[in-house]
């Protein structure tokens, strides 16, 4: 007789299992089956939110992409590569780690944004293309991408949503608010359904966190 009061089985050292992540706390998952995303409120609170403003503010640069593909105003963003060697920033990486029941060694490191009036990252997926021209360069070490964690560090006073655009998910920027979703499908493909839109700021300014994991240890 299967226990019903059991924990669920820890995941792969490589990956998240659903059932793991499911039965955190004030857990909610989107009900939809083209797309595993799940969203908890006040996973950070305001003081932490508040530090890795402040780290993401003093070290910002204009945001990239991977793949060029002749759209300038595609991510206008600004990003900033969170010194992990602050033990303020290493002990959410940790938290996030736990979280999704990954090991540390298959997480990139964690990623601010900064999201001013008018700029947004238009509708992308996190994974790299398989056919994309820079696909070798990204995913010939750690591979694809496979679980993305995003962390809302502020509320801007209009604007600067998340759009999932393939399942018509939008969810609102809500301080210390965090995202988790599987880039893969049930096969462990790129799945076009985690196609996202970071929606334009119109009023005040937007900061999130994000960290990605590979398939295999990273770097």
């Amino acid at each position: 007789m299967t226990d019903l009061t059991a924990p669920p089985p820890a995941p792969t050292a490589t990956d998240a299992a659903p059932a793991w992540i499911a039965a955190h706390p004030r857990i909610q998952r989107v009900p939809n089956r083209e797309l595993t995303l799940f969203i908890q409120r006040h996973f950070l609170d305001a003081e932490e939110c508040a530090g890795l403003i402040a780290r993401i503010d003093a070290k910002r640069r204009p945001s990239t992409i991977a793949d060029a593909n002749g759209d300038g105003y595609f991510r206008t963003s600004e990003t900033c590569d969170l010194d992990h060697a602050d033990p303020f920033v290493a002990a959410i990486n940790a938290r996030l780690d736990a979280f999704a029941g990954i090991a540390a060694p298959y997480g990139e490191p964690i990623q601010g944004q900064r999201y001013d009036v008018g700029q947004e990252f238009k509708a992308h997926t996190d994974y790299f293309d398989p056919k994309g021209s820079d696909y070798a360069k990204y995913c010939s070490v750690a591979g694809n991408r496979t679980w993305t964690l995003m962390v809302y560090l502020n509320e801007p006073m209009a604007g600067g949503a998340t759009r999932f655009t393939k399942i018509g998910k939008t969810v609102q920027p809500e301080t210390g608010k965090l995202l988790a979703w599987n880039n893969r499908n049930a096969s462990g493909e790129p799945n076009p359904a985690s196609l996202h839109h970071g929606m334009k700021v119109r009023s005040g300014v937007k900061h999130v966190i994000t960290k990605w994991y590979r398939e295999r240890p990273w770097g």
